[in-house]
């Protein structure tokens, strides 16, 4: 197929490399036969509109082999209200970051591998197209999801509809677990259903950074440990969602805050600088930001919000729409977030503004420690 052809040579492009045995797993697996009828595009303001392909089939099927993610389904599945937000709970991920994903688990015919989040099931397809039926186990957690995902596999696969956090014990131990949503804590029964010396596989977020991949090895004592890497951006699990905002769960009335200021730009920390983001993230594992312009406050043109994620606390940063040396900062609560931020920003630049890749992770029982370079090495303030 021409489409086909076309879009692997975008991965190869993008990946800088051969896709191998997964470029021939795209060709013949179609991508376009695991999508829903109906995918969403986004418009202006960030917004989604439908595109169904009885309506539009050519719009459909160019979006279903462009090398780039496919929104398939929005608000969980439920019908939005009358000028509602329209939410992606679910898409196809771009074939270049898929394909670069199974190359980086690197199974082989006839290990057996546990994948969390089924979504459309094409994922699974590839590798069960490469390791043979009945090596893969798929969990989704939406019921509709799992339904057309095991329709469109067709016993490739085993499709299971439970919540993916508990991973599939039934069916393990596994060669690898690979995960198609993003965690901030990496599950325990991943650990434990994965037998020694096997990986795990995931896509990372903070509460401040949706960035990066997590690539453990298992280990006998049932701790497991690896190191990240960039160049990724995930759906959270919706076992971890963050449902907070800042006027509805944070900020009150009778908060009486202190003023200070301070000479590091709000922009620094909080734009598009994705390896401190990513630094800042680890540093600081509680805490999120939101940007808000034009905030009605007389002599504030922006102002960035920090709370952590327990909102017990918050911080404010604001511009004055002129001076970009110096920021009014405001803090309330039993911490104070924004002189942690300068804190995490001061050990990153101190220690060589590191990227993903230099940091790593330990999982134990107990919970889960984050490294710079050496395990020896934890990210502290």
């Amino acid at each position: 197929m021409t489409a086909a052809r076309e879009l692997l040579a975008a991965v190869v492009a993008e990946n800088g490399q051969p896709a191998g045995r997964w470029g021939d797993a795209l060709l013949a697996v179609p991508r376009h036969a695991f999508l829903p009828d109906t995918i969403w595009y986004p418009e202006a303001h960030g917004t989604y509109a439908p595109l169904d392909v009885r309506a539009e089939p050519d719009a459909w099927f160019a979006a279903a082999y462009a090398n780039a993610p496919v929104i398939t389904q929005v608000n969980d599945g439920r019908s939005a209200e009358p000028d509602a937000p329209v939410l992606p709970s679910s898409s196809a991920s771009s074939p270049a970051i898929v394909v670069r994903m199974l190359g980086m688990l690197d199974p082989r015919p006839g290990e057996h591998v546990l994948e969390i989040g089924t979504g459309t099931g094409w994922n699974a397809a590839l590798l069960a197209r490469v390791l043979g039926p009945g090596n893969v186990t798929t969990v989704e957690v939406d019921p509709e999801l799992a339904r057309r995902a095991a329709g469109a596999l067709g016993g490739a696969a085993c499709v299971v509809t439970a919540d993916g956090a508990q991973g599939w014990a039934p069916g393990a131990p596994y060669d690898h677990v690979i995960a198609t949503c993003a965690v901030s804590a990496v599950p325990a029964a991943w650990i434990r259903q994965t037998r020694p010396g096997g990986t795990v596989l995931t896509p990372w977020s903070s509460p401040w950074c949706d960035y990066g991949l997590l690539h453990l090895t298992v280990h006998a004592d049932g701790t497991a440990q690896g190191r990240f890497s960039p160049y990724s951006a995930f759906m959270l699990m919706r076992g971890q969602r963050r449902n907070l905002r800042i006027f509805r769960d944070v900020v009150r009335d009778g908060h009486r805050p202190e003023e200070s200021c301070t000479a590091l730009s709000p922009w620094t920390v909080a734009d598009d600088d994705w390896d401190l983001q990513f630094a800042l993230g680890l540093c600081c594992p509680d805490l999120w930001y939101a940007w808000h312009d034009a905030p009605a406050v007389d002599g504030v043109a922006t102002r960035l919000w920090i709370a952590t994620t327990d909102a017990t606390a918050w911080a404010a940063v604001d511009h004055d729409g002129r001076c970009n040396d110096r920021f009014t900062v405001w803090q309330h609560g039993t911490r104070r977030l924004w002189d942690e931020v300068e804190a995490a920003h001061d050990w990153y630049v101190r220690h060589g503004r590191p990227g993903p890749n230099r940091f790593g992770i330990t999982v134990h029982p107990a919970g889960q420690r984050t490294w710079l370079d050496d395990p020896a090495r934890p990210v502290t303030r």
